[in-house]
């Protein structure tokens, strides 16, 4: 049982219950905390691992009532701060869910050095004196809006990737497509491929991963239409890839369609993430209202 009162962003405090009387430290973290071999591995090295405030090996057996702590104390991330407009929707001892701006990178690459959302979360987290690495659990191309997930230590990355490779965080997101779809729903199971190595655009082909979009309209306009889309996989460009196949490409999407005199970047927005909570197992459920590019594309689509 998770002590409420006692939790921190690098440090888990848990009362072991009846039902684990007589088992290991190594199992309770396994079994009722998720914690990962290879966490474990690093906490046994650190020598992080505390049962009523003793250092113990994780083959120690415990009883009900004992106390289990876990501190993940380590070197916070040293990105250079930058007080880049942060919109955080949320906010825990484990995470943080901000709702990304179009046209910024996520984490600082060759071509972009400085400017990113990592610059800009290290600045707020600076702010808060929160000294910890910073970790995305998910990423968003540049010139894509919407929900992005920030792990605040190890654990809560490893359990939030974990729910992410089994496909159990439900993402959606707002599309802004070319021509109008003629059905209300659909569900789209069509594998993509990368054709070479360096290649940056994907394709439809029977080589590639299985790939599973459903969409259904939000309205029609007199050449596009707006489509919520869920992923029920998580492949690269997997919307983009998948609108385009169906003969619909985004809005504004260069890559795979054309460029537009409404946008300058494709119309798509992560809007929707249902997950469970790392530490609580509490259903989190996040909303995030479309950024005022795509408020104007709605309008000027509907003139």
């Amino acid at each position: 049982m998770i002590i409420e009162g006692q939790q921190r962003e690098d440090t888990i405090v848990y009362e072991v219950e009846e039902k684990d009387d007589q088992q290991v430290v190594k199992e309770i973290l396994k079994k009722r905390l998720q914690v990962s071999s290879r966490l474990l591995s690093k906490l046994k090295k650190n020598e992080s691992i505390f049962l009523n405030n003793h250092y113990v090996k994780y083959h120690e057996l415990v009883k009900s009532g004992d106390v289990i702590k876990i501190s993940m104390k380590e070197e916070p991330s040293q990105f250079e701060e930058e007080a880049i407009p942060f919109s955080v929707i949320y906010e825990d001892v484990d995470i943080i869910v901000v709702n990304k701006q179009p046209g910024i990178v996520t984490h600082p690459t060759k071509s972009h050095p400085t400017g990113t959302i990592a610059n800009a979360a290290q600045y707020y987290l600076n702010r808060k004196e929160i000294n910890c690495r910073i970790r995305f659990v998910n990423r968003l191309d540049m010139d894509t809006s919407g929900l992005l997930i920030i792990a605040k230590n190890p654990y809560a990355h490893h359990v939030l990737s974990e729910q992410m490779q089994q496909d159990q965080v439900e993402k959606k997101y707002i599309a802004f497509v070319e021509g109008v779809i003629e059905k209300d729903f659909d569900t789209i199971i069509q594998p993509i491929y990368r054709p070479t190595f360096e290649s940056i655009k994907r394709v439809v082909d029977e080589r590639g991963q299985k790939s599973i979009t459903k969409y259904r309209v939000l309205e029609r306009y007199k050449k596009a239409t707006m489509v919520e889309v869920q992923l029920l996989t998580g492949r690269t460009h997997q919307i983009r890839v998948h609108m385009t196949h169906l003969g619909h490409p985004l809005i504004g999407d260069s890559l795979y369609g054309t460029t537009s005199t409404f946008i300058h970047r494709q119309a798509l927005h992560s809007n929707y993430l249902k997950f469970l909570q790392p530490r609580y197992r509490e259903v989190v459920e996040i909303k995030g209202d479309l950024p005022e590019d795509l408020k104007q594309l709605q309008y000027q689509l509907k003139e």
